[in-house]
């Protein structure tokens, strides 16, 4: 059975999209810790990151640096933090998460809610930084 996140590249469940390409998709966590904490995957679903062949690892993160640079430039922000975890969906994915303090980034914190527009809103802005 695929993955929710397999289900999401391939059109099934709806997402809020910021960027992809032919190998990766970034798109908004439905349930965020922080405005604009995004999840970056590899459009092949292979669970662990280290299953990775090499090419598609580096390329995962070139691609996941792009995004995070967008993410800092429009979510007012100290840092945008990365983590990789990947015990919640057996996908490969990193998690981009502007972050202030460490404490930003503890899953254990009550995730934000936003409306389906302010996701739009969020996933368009980010989007629109990825060129510049």
């Amino acid at each position: 059975m695929a993955t929710i996140f397999t289900r999401i590249v391939h059109g099934e469940i709806p997402c809020y999209r910021i960027a992809e390409n032919e190998q990766y998709l970034a798109f908004l966590d439905i349930n965020p810790l922080q405005e604009g904490h995004t999840l970056v995957i590899p459009k092949t679903e292979i669970d662990f990151i280290f299953d990775l062949d090499d090419q598609l690892h580096a390329g995962l993160w070139t691609f996941a640096k792009k995004v995070g640079k967008a993410i800092g430039r429009v979510i007012p922000c100290t840092k945008v933090g990365i983590t990789v975890i990947g015990l919640e969906v057996p996908h490969a994915h990193i998690h981009l998460i502007p972050i202030n303090t460490l404490y930003d980034m503890d899953f254990r914190k009550p995730k934000r809610s936003f409306t389906s527009a302010e996701f739009l809103q969020i996933a368009a802005k980010i989007a629109g930084a990825m060129d510049q």
